[in-house]
């Protein structure tokens, strides 16, 4: 898949931009603060309906303005579309394919597939696990259309059943009766999430290992409440009832699961430097791209924003060395640091294109 062109009006700090675009390689170049990851966050808006960064839809509209446009134009299985998005203060955003408005957002996800590496996939090591299952979330919902209704199912199911018990209602057939809606979708989530776990972990660790260039052993462990039962979230609450209501709030469920990450037997957020830290969320990304790819039976889109900090340069070359492959496709890079971007061409070879940027301008360097 490839983004041949974009158009903003109003998007953060992006006035107005029109932008065409090599089929390999991107190269936005400013100081901090000036519009680059903002882009970035447009592409990302695209695909997934919402920003990278978790902001709310006003706050992506441009400060003193009350509405934003995006419209991407792609080539997607060969065949050229175009997708629209418009915000508007007050109102519910619109997305388009071809011209016509999606009734339901969740019909959007998955269909142009986006891996995007960025200086706050630091969370992913450090922050809490709502963070990871966020990260396994969008993954498998990408490729799994169910998932993502599972998920939404038991996500409204819960909120039931949490309100219930803050309102201290003791009717067990009410408990019982949402608790068989949920189990249903539970299960569902949490073989999904156990089978992507898997099939990650072994991608991940050739990618670890290939970024590295070391001995080191990361690892990535799926852990959930209902492998105490055998998957089964209903034997579970019904354990766990009379303490929940007690708490207010359902104790056990995918919505505690965690995701185990270690580095040589340890965990990562306590023992992995910097550097590691960083080697860590790139290759989980770079896992997580090749996932795709497969499932998707198309490239990517890959957005590797400020991946320089914080890395030597022996782990630089070798990620780029790994990019340049043509396992990857489209590539979009930032950076402040214009030799960087000029060794990222150097690496990957093919057709590139290069803009300076400046409080939201975007102003062409060169095109080859």
């Amino acid at each position: 898949m490839i983004l041949r062109e974009l158009t903003l009006t109003n998007f953060k700090n992006i006035g107005g931009a029109s932008l065409e675009f090599s089929p390999k390689i991107n190269c936005l170049l400013g100081d901090n603060g000036m519009g680059k990851s903002n882009l970035l966050d447009a592409i990302h808006f695209l695909s997934f309906c919402k920003s990278f960064n978790g902001l709310t839809d006003p706050m992506l509209m441009k400060r003193g303005e009350d509405f934003a446009m995006l419209r991407g134009r792609y080539t997607r299985h060969g065949v050229e579309e175009e997708i629209t998005a418009g915000l508007t203060a007050g109102r519910r955003k619109s997305f388009r394919r071809g011209g016509k408005e999606y009734q339901r957002l969740s019909d959007h996800i998955g269909l142009f597939p986006l891996v995007m590496v960025a200086p706050a996939d630091s969370g992913l090591i450090t922050g809490g696990s709502e963070l990871r299952r966020r990260f396994v979330d969008m993954l498998v919902s990408q490729s799994d259309r169910r998932y993502l209704e599972a998920l939404m199912t038991y996500n409204r199911a819960l909120t039931q059943r949490n309100s219930m018990l803050r309102d201290h209602i003791g009717d067990t057939t009410l408990y019982l009766a949402l608790e068989m809606q949920m189990d249903g979708a539970a299960a569902y989530i949490y073989r999904a999430r156990r089978e992507l776990v898997r099939s990650l972990s072994e991608i991940f660790g050739r990618y670890y290992g290939a970024v590295a260039g070391s001995g080191e052993r990361p690892g990535l462990a799926y852990v959930s409440q209902m492998d105490e039962t055998d998957g089964s979230l209903e034997a579970l609450l019904e354990t766990r009832r009379e303490r929940d209501r007690v708490l207010g709030y359902t104790s056990a469920g995918p919505h505690r699961d965690d995701i185990d990450m270690t580095l040589d037997g340890m965990p990562a957020r306590q023992t992995a430097s910097q550097g590691q830290s960083k080697t860590y969320t790139i290759a989980l990304r770079l896992a997580q791209y090749e996932f795709l790819k497969s499932s998707a039976g198309m490239s990517p889109l890959l957005l590797l924003d400020d991946i320089f900090d914080k890395l030597d340069a022996g782990r630089v070359e070798r990620i780029m060395d790994i990019v340049a492959s043509d396992t990857f496709g489209q590539i979009f890079v930032t950076d402040t640091n214009r030799r960087h971007l000029d060794e990222v061409v150097a690496v990957i070879s093919g057709p590139h294109r290069l803009w300076n940027v400046a409080d939201g301008v975007f102003t062409p360097i060169n095109t080859i």
